[in-house]
């Protein structure tokens, strides 16, 4: 099993993810949404692609659905643009778990996490509310691939939740 993540993955696509989520520099729309799928690009190629050729299961946190929903819903990006991009990577997830929780918890879990928040998190509630929307509007559109998790409770439970769904997905005790 591989465990990644977007952006970034590969040598190329972290230097990407350190400038997108850095703040330090503001990018047009359509440019940030190039800039994830250029990192994603990297990503499959180097990371993904092979564990996958490998015999791997992989892991990702965030993918192309995550660009829909940060970029698409939240900045208002064109989500056909977004739609054919992610066509152009040519890589689907089997399964994407949704973990829904409402602002004041992902607030809460925030301010209680250690490290500084990125640019992303410290954009305002009006933006997580549409990010929100979109991840739910993306998993009601695609119920095939998409499981909607209820993110609230104990870690415990929400892993409970993260594992029935994988072992639904794919059968069997996860």
């Amino acid at each position: 099993m591989l465990r990644t993540r977007e952006p970034g993955g590969s040598p190329g696509a972290e230097r990407l993810r350190a400038l997108l989520l850095s703040g330090e520099t503001s990018f047009a729309s359509q440019a940030e949404t190039l800039l994830h799928f250029a990192a994603r690009a990297d990503h499959v190629a180097r990371t993904i692609r092979p564990a996958l050729q490998a015999g791997l299961w992989v892991i990702c946190d965030r993918f192309a659905d995550s660009t829909m929903a940060y970029q698409g819903y939240g900045q208002g990006a064109p989500v056909d643009t977004i739609v054919a991009l992610t066509g152009l990577v040519g890589l689907r997830p089997e399964l994407t778990l949704v973990l829904d929780v409402s602002e004041q918890l992902a607030a809460a879990r925030l301010s209680a996490r250690a490290a500084r928040p990125d640019r992303y998190e410290r954009l305002d509630s009006a933006f997580h509310a549409r990010v929100r929307a979109g991840f739910r509007a993306i998993a009601a559109a695609e119920p095939a691939r998409c499981r909607l998790i209820a993110g609230d409770g104990t870690e415990a439970e929400v892993h409970g939740r993260i594992m029935a769904a994988i072992g639904e997905r794919f059968g069997g005790p996860a």
